[in-house]
Order: structure tokens, then C-alpha cells, then sequence
């Protein structure tokens, strides 16, 4: 009884590395399919860039805006 024991001990660990290493695979399959989804979303329309910094404008006529901040988050939006 006592060799069955074992035998079957050593069954379920390579069971649980089996299915590790499926769970693993499964991941990096589903990896790369995301990542060009996320892509065209990062590129910014004109009219939308332009309408950024206008909410930027607005923010900083109000003074919500410091004339740094303003500048320095146009500068982001447009990529300078």
C-alpha cells in the first residue's frame, strides 16, 4: 500500500504541473490577441487633440491651469 501512496502522490503533482503549465500557455496565447486592440486606440484624431487642448485652454483661462501646467500638457497631447 505504502509504494500506491506514493505512486499516486507523484501522480497529482505532475497533474498540478500539467495543468500550471496549460494555465501558462493559455496566458501567453491571450497576451499578444489583446495587445493590437490597444493600439489604434492610442492614436488621437486631430479633433481630438484639438478638442483636448481646448478643455486645456478653458481649464487655464479659468485658472484651474498654471501657465507651466498648460504648457506642459499641451506639449503631451501633441507629442513635442
Amino acid at each position: 500500500m505504502r509504494g500506491r501512496g506514493a505512486a499516486l502522490v507523484i501522480g497529482m503533482r505532475a497533474g498540478q504541473r500539467q495543468a500550471a503549465a496549460q494555465q501558462e500557455a493559455a496566458q501567453q496565447e491571450a497576451a499578444p490577441a489583446a495587445a493590437p486592440a490597444a493600439a489604434p486606440a492610442a492614436a488621437p484624431t486631430t479633433t481630438d487633440t484639438a478638442a483636448e487642448i481646448q478643455k486645456l485652454a478653458d481649464l487655464h483661462a479659468s485658472g484651474a491651469l498654471t501657465d507651466e501646467e498648460f504648457a506642459a500638457m499641451k506639449k503631451k497631447l501633441l507629442g513635442l
